[in-house]
């Protein structure tokens, strides 16, 4: 991440919403820059180098999923969708081919800022092996979760599910990206796999496993683990 103010690329082709999130984001002390269509975005996350990108998936050029593994690709910055599509498989496409967040419109830029707050502590830095949220410890480094001191035993799955949602605090894992790290390709449609370990898991870590307060469920797409 650059010094000073953060550098935020916003990707929209309505003059309006550019105008409306740069003023949050000024207010904010963000730096901004725009872009209005695809081959812009593209040009201006190669030159600029921005730490963050807001994409708006229906440009005029190109579909903005398109998009997404290629403004990946420029550079180390966390890329936040802000999309009026609010489908489910749309969600779960962005964040399977390498969103960090997902905003719909129309949306609240107090919310808004919040999310890039949490892209601007996570994006383009080394990994913090180490999470803390209320009394559970997650060390990922000596591969140890304890829970107010004392030590919780997780079996091998677990583990590697509450790990890999430990490292990307904050960020939506969909279902598929769950299945295809922990149990294979081969079971990226075996949802209730996952289902049943976060269950198991939410009965060992939760303050009150029936309102979960640590491991967060993103209906239809996935889950996420509490940010710091």
């Amino acid at each position: 991440m650059s010094h000073g103010e953060p550098k935020v690329l916003v990707i929209d082709d309505e003059a309006a919403i550019r105008r409306l999130i740069g003023v949050a984001l000024r207010r904010g002390n963000y730096e901004v820059i725009e872009a209005d269509s695809a081959a812009t975005a593209l040009h201006a996350a190669r030159t600029e180098r921005p730490d963050i990108i807001l994409l708006d998936l229906g440009l005029p050029d190109r579909d903005g999923l398109e998009l997404i593994p290629l403004l990946k690709a420029a550079g180390h910055a966390s890329l936040l969708v802000v999309s009026a599509r609010d489908a489910t498989a749309e969600k779960v496409a962005a964040l399977d081919l390498g969103a960090d967040d997902y905003v719909t419109k129309p949306f609240d830029t107090d919310e808004l800022l919040a999310r890039l707050r949490t892209a601007a502590r996570h994006g383009g830095t080394r990994r913090d092996d180490r999470l803390r949220i209320g009394d559970l410890s997650i060390d990922l480094g000596e591969r140890r979760i304890e829970r107010a001191g004392a030590e919780v035993h997780l079996t091998r799955k677990e583990y590697a599910l509450l790990a890999e949602l430990a490292a990307h605090p904050g960020r939506v894992i969909t279902h598929g990206q769950l299945l295809r790290t922990i149990w294979g390709a081969a079971h990226d449609s075996d949802i209730e796999y996952v289902r049943v370990v976060v269950r198991n898991l939410r009965q060992k870590i939760e303050p009150d496993p029936a309102r979960p307060t640590i491991i967060l469920n993103d209906p239809g797409v996935g889950y996420r683990i509490k940010g710091d």
